[in-house]
């Protein structure tokens, strides 16, 4: 019989072999886990166009997926097209701004009458603006340099997904098995399907929200600032406020009033808050059960793995842990500890098994 202290050390070396893993074969497998994510889109807009209700008649499968397809991938040319021009706009007039920035502080510090001027090279970095501009366009440049390959999954995932359920089937000994094991699939297909489509509308609504305050107001590269906003409000917590600081920023130096500024700052921050607190709480309810400690956690060690798309993930990544370490009875008091409640819920395969 294993000694605790055994387990415990075996369990710690499984855990920082898999981190290593993933941080050495990030290259390999991002890409996958993006097709994944597209793939995963498919086929929630896909089910999502057959219940539209056509008078008495709804699209059938073989007409629904095509156009999910189609609106994915069409969607996706389009906001890649808009990021990219903007970025380049952008990265033109970003020596401007970086020049505007440093006069900003050189006149706060007068104003001030500082004996010794802060001047922005001593909160930042010189050279941040262009920095910061050109890491953004070397970020979509490896997405488009990655979408060839992404594609590639996608096609194949689509051409071989009929036969998913059968393989799944044939892995396990017994029906039993194979039920329970179907039984964790469709509560973790539910939780992530209930978080990503409430989570999108609302992401949408935010960046669409954001554009139009910008445009409103005057301030250039609103399609930028309104996509980073939609991108951003998946990353629990600190997306909102970066989504916030961006354009405020931009309207900082791009101005020669601090009107635009405070007016941007707090219409953006006022959107924030009404979708991120009042809102997305209604619509999300309680149903993903994690604790908000667990998904800072998270946020911080997918981040170190997996940089901005870990960040995007980490929610439903350990609402897919918790759903699975509920469902064993050596694992639950992990799903207890990641949880909001500690009210898992689920009985274990193991129980499933014994009745049958």
């Amino acid at each position: 019989m294993r000694s605790p202290l055994l387990s415990v050390t075996m369990s710690v070396l499984l855990v920082c072999l898999i981190g290593w893993l993933l941080v050495v074969g990030r290259s390999l497998l991002l890409p996958f886990v993006i097709a994944l994510i597209v793939w995963y889109m498919i086929n929630s807009l896909a089910h999502a166009f057959k219940q539209i209700p056509l008078g008495s008649w709804r699209l059938p499968g073989f007409l629904s997926f095509p156009l999910a397809l189609l609106t994915i991938f069409a969607a996706a040319t389009v906001v890649l097209d808009i990021v990219t021009v903007n970025l380049t706009q952008l990265a033109q007039d970003a020596p401007t701004y970086q020049r505007r920035l440093e006069e900003l502080f050189n006149q706060v510090s007068s104003h001030l009458n500082l004996n010794d001027p802060v001047e922005l090279k001593d909160l930042l970095p010189e050279s941040v603006v262009p920095r910061m501009v050109t890491a953004g366009a070397s970020l979509v440049t490896a997405l488009a340099g990655s979408a060839s390959l992404v594609f590639i999954y996608v096609l194949f995932l689509v051409l071989e997904q009929s036969t998913f359920d059968r393989k799944f089937e044939r892995l396990f000994s017994s029906p039993e098995r194979a039920q329970s094991a179907f039984a964790i699939r469709a509560e973790i297909n539910r939780s992530i399907m209930h978080y990503f489509s409430i989570k999108t509308a609302v992401s949408v609504a935010t960046g669409v929200l954001t554009s139009l305050v910008l445009i409103v107001i005057g301030l250039p590269y609103a399609a930028l600032f309104g996509f980073i906003a939609f991108l951003l409000n998946y990353i629990p917590t600190i997306g909102s406020l970066i989504g916030v600081i961006f354009p405020s920023l931009l309207a900082m130096v791009y101005y020669d009033t601090l009107g635009p500024f405070f007016a941007i700052a707090t219409g953006l921050g006022l959107i924030q808050f009404s979708i991120g607190n009042l809102i997305e709480p209604r619509l999300m309810g309680s149903n993903l059960n994690l604790s908000g400690l667990v998904i800072m956690l998270s946020l911080a060690f997918w981040g170190a793995v997996w940089g901005v798309v870990g960040m995007v993930l980490c929610v439903p990544l350990t609402v897919m842990i918790v759903i699975v370490c509920a469902r064993f009875k050596g694992l639950r008091p992990v799903a207890v500890l990641l949880s909001q409640t500690g009210d898992v819920g689920f009985t274990d395969v193991a129980s499933v098994e014994s009745k049958n």
